[in-house]
């Protein structure tokens, strides 16, 4: 997984806000590492890309956070 990607997904993490819907974290780079089961964009499984429809803004927060702590801090 790209070091590009990581820091995107960081500096996207960095700047949500509680008054704004919450983005997707989906950067178009859907390719799923077969390792991992993790998507090589945004480092979310299968099951959270289907469910992130379905969830609520601090629910999606919160998956925010768990992917920015994935990709492992420096």
């Amino acid at each position: 997984m790209g070091l590009g990607a990581i820091q995107l997904l960081r500096d996207r993490a960095a700047e949500l806000t509680q008054d704004e819907p919450v983005p997707s974290p989906c950067i178009s780079v859907c390719r799923m590492d077969a390792e991992t089961g993790l998507c090589a964009g945004c480092y979310r499984t299968l099951e959270e890309i289907a469910a992130w429809g379905g969830m609520d803004d601090d629910a999606r927060r919160a998956l925010w956070q768990e992917l920015v702590e994935r990709t492992g801090r420096p």
